[in-house]
């Protein structure tokens, strides 16, 4: 029997988490305080639409993951609250917006002996996997520094009637915009460390309660340092994601709008050729966003659920990313 999923929250991330659940799964309800958004969304897969979280956890018939995909603010209560009526959860990024909420998370997961899953897309892009083989197997040597560069454009329009850029429910740009490129500079590299820096808010003072643009020094738990810089001010359009190291053994640079593609390597340690093509961008009008990787998420979840073994990403894992962006936010003041 396929598994059952649950969409709380029928946003624009919502309509990416019905397709995979359908094709991976069941979709079995949706659920939004906003009507029409639920209503719309029910009405395209023909599932009953709920307008709050109680009745969702309480009748939702055949469920056994609700899929979070509401405000990053309300992603710990909305997870407990699953986790405790006794489903498991996959969250979308960022887990939470403060390590406390993550720790009550994983502990409301274990209490519940229930999985609590992160979606973590970026991760499954081609260029990715690759260079994190090739740091696994030791042929790059000794990694020296990074440099992460993330240059997107986001427009008033884009922050208008919105929840995004509130700071109880976005958080801030790191959480929004670029916690899967955290995420991935962590897996890659290693435990946060130090950091130090500047955060501005230019362009975007009538829009959002925190910064627009940030220029980080970082210095790793292994030793090894490099900068983030990151900034929503592109023009007109998303200009790149990238990020460099410099090794022992070579150096390398992966980039383009999305971290997908592979730029300069010397020696030749990646063969590109071997590389799979990624999937497009999400795509949401006038703005897209990171990769679109949840079929690659939701096979993960459906492996992980029936035992077998598989790379999905859960709370402990994504709490990583949660306390390096806190502990940008607490140490590098707007």
């Amino acid at each position: 029997m396929s598994h059952g999923f649950a969409i709380l929250g029928c946003g624009k991330i919502a309509e990416r988490h019905a397709q995979q659940a359908a094709a991976w799964g069941r979709l079995t309800a949706v659920c939004d305080i906003a009507h029409e958004k639920a209503d719309a969304l029910a009405a395209r897969y023909g599932v009953p639409a709920f307008y709050n979280i109680s009745d969702l956890l309480q009748q939702a018939k055949e469920t056994l993951v609700i899929s979070i995909c509401t405000p990053n603010g309300l992603h710990a209560p909305h997870c407990i609250a699953s986790l405790e009526a006794g489903f498991h959860v996959l969250c979308e990024k960022p887990l939470c917006t403060s390590t406390a909420d993550g720790e009550a998370m994983i502990a409301a997961a274990a209490a519940a002996k229930r999985q609590l899953f992160v979606v973590k897309s970026t991760r499954h892009n081609p260029v990715i996997l690759a260079l994190r083989n090739l740091l696994l197997s030791g042929r790059l040597g000794q990694v020296y520094s990074f440099a992460m560069n993330c240059v997107w454009n986001r427009p008033p329009a884009y922050y208008a009637n919105s929840w995004k850029g509130s700071a109880d429910l976005d958080g801030g740009t790191l959480f929004t915009q670029f916690s899967h490129y955290t995420d991935v500079l962590l897996w890659l590299l290693g435990e946060p460390g130090k950091v130090s820096g500047f955060r501005r808010n230019f362009a975007h003072t009538h829009d959002i309660a925190f910064e627009d643009t940030g220029a980080l020094a970082l210095a790793l738990g292994n030793g090894i340092i490099g900068t983030l810089h990151y900034s929503v001010n592109a023009t007109h359009k998303n200009q790149e994601v990238s990020l460099s190291l410099v090794a022992a053994n070579g150096t390398l640079k992966i980039g383009g709008p999305y971290l997908n593609e592979l730029l300069y390597q010397e020696p030749q340690l990646i063969d590109i050729a071997a590389l799979q093509p990624g999937n497009s961008a999400n795509d949401y009008g006038f703005y897209k966003g990171s990769m679109s990787n949840h079929d690659k998420v939701y096979e993960e979840v459906i492996k992980a659920l029936s035992g077998q073994a598989n790379a999905v990403t859960d709370g402990k894992e994504a709490l990583r990313t949660i306390r390096l962006i806190e502990t940008i936010y607490q140490q590098v003041k707007l």
